[in-house]
Formats: structure tokens, sequence, C-alpha cells
């Protein structure tokens, strides 16, 4: 199957498509999927978003932000499970980087499911990442 990686932005790149995906690939576990103006914010000021397609389906999404100097933090990296382990989610942290620039820190929290999976695309684990966790929405 051929996949075409691209370089989208929000609105061209809608919420529904984008939740959908996120559902299919299981970061939907800990996206706010039922929220779709949360949705609609993550899209409108991500600054780099890469896309994996599939005949024009969804298949993947590489949502960053970056100041294209120095830092880039990749927020969201999704590859529908029907379509992993083809090598998309190398390739849409791999065209990130590109876009951001090599020159640029790549950042990424692993998701607890995929901690062995960055290793495996070259990523080095680092040990001294410090959090301000969102609040409870239940207190």
């Amino acid at each position: 199957m051929e996949f075409v990686y691209s370089r989208e932005t929000f609105p061209e790149l809608g919420v529904a498509e984008f939740r959908d995906l996120l559902v299919r690939s299981t970061l939907g576990e800990r996206r706010p999927v039922h929220d779709p103006d949360a949705l609609e914010s993550m899209l409108r000021h991500a600054n780099l978003i890469v896309t994996a397609r599939a005949g024009g389906l969804l298949v993947g999404i590489s949502r960053a932000l970056s100041d294209f100097s120095y830092c880039t933090y990749l927020s969201d990296l999704a590859v529908d499970l029907a379509h992993q382990r083809q090598g998309i989610g190398k390739r849409l942290v791999d065209r990130t980087h590109e876009i951001a620039g090599r020159h640029t820190l790549l950042v990424l929290l692993a998701a607890p499911r995929a901690r062995e999976y960055y290793p495996r695309i070259g990523m080095i684990r680092h040990d001294s990442c410090w959090i301000i966790p969102r609040p409870d929405p239940t207190t």
C-alpha cells in the first residue's frame, strides 16, 4: 500500500477526521476525543502537522509545536492500528523533524503503550523531564 505524507493545516484537516484517527490509533484513550472544541484548539494552535494518508484516508498524524530554530515538541504521534508496523510512525517523526529543522531538539512524551517503540526508531530516552499535570476534571 502506498502512503502519501503531507504537511497539513487546520481547517483543511478537520476535527472529525482528527478525532476518528485518534480513536483508531488508541491515542484517543489519552486525548479529549469527546470535546470537539478542545480538538479544534489542538489543531488550530499546532504549527506543524504532518499526515499520512492511504487512498485519501487519514492513517497517521504527527502534531507538533516548533520554533523552527531550537526546539520542536511532538505532542501527538498517532497511527491507525490497522496500519501500524509499516514504518508510518518513523516516517512521520522523520518528516516532522526535517520540516522543523534537523538542528532543533525534538522532544516527545511517550504514551505508556509506546515507550518501547521510540528507542526502536532511534530516539534517546531522557531522564529529566518535569511536568505540571493538568488538573483532575472530576474534582
